[in-house]
């Protein structure tokens, strides 16, 4: 799946899995090593994210149920965990600096295709 942010013009991934079962958003990236440049998870729905066993820091977007980004972590590293908000209905797990590379911002509008 491709991730596009409209509201930017910018793609932020071409090789985003999707994570919609419950074992899938349990385990989320933890099997990985990391991620390369166009990858990414999905993961829905989700009102937080944990990174207990990873192995690897993550951007994080926060995203409400018109895909409206409403929270933003930027680098979290493993062993740590995001807020949970009730705004959010998703997450999307990025390479580190995707956010910035992206020109994510609070408002902005994603597209999954």
């Amino acid at each position: 799946m491709t991730v596009v942010n409209l509201t930017r013009g910018t793609q932020l991934g071409d090789r985003i899995e999707v994570a919609d079962t419950s074992l899938r958003r349990f385990l989320g990236l933890i099997p990985k090593r990391g991620l390369n440049a166009g990858e990414g998870l999905w993961i829905k729905p989700s009102s937080g994210v944990h990174m207990f066993w990873m192995r690897f820091a993550i951007d994080v977007i926060g995203l409400d149920r018109d895909k409206r980004v409403v929270k933003l972590w930027r680098n979290l590293k493993p062993w740590r965990m995001t807020s949970v908000s009730m705004q959010m209905q998703s997450a999307l797990e990025l390479p580190v600096g995707q956010i910035d590379a992206g020109e994510v911002q609070l408002g902005d509008v994603l597209e999954f295709q």
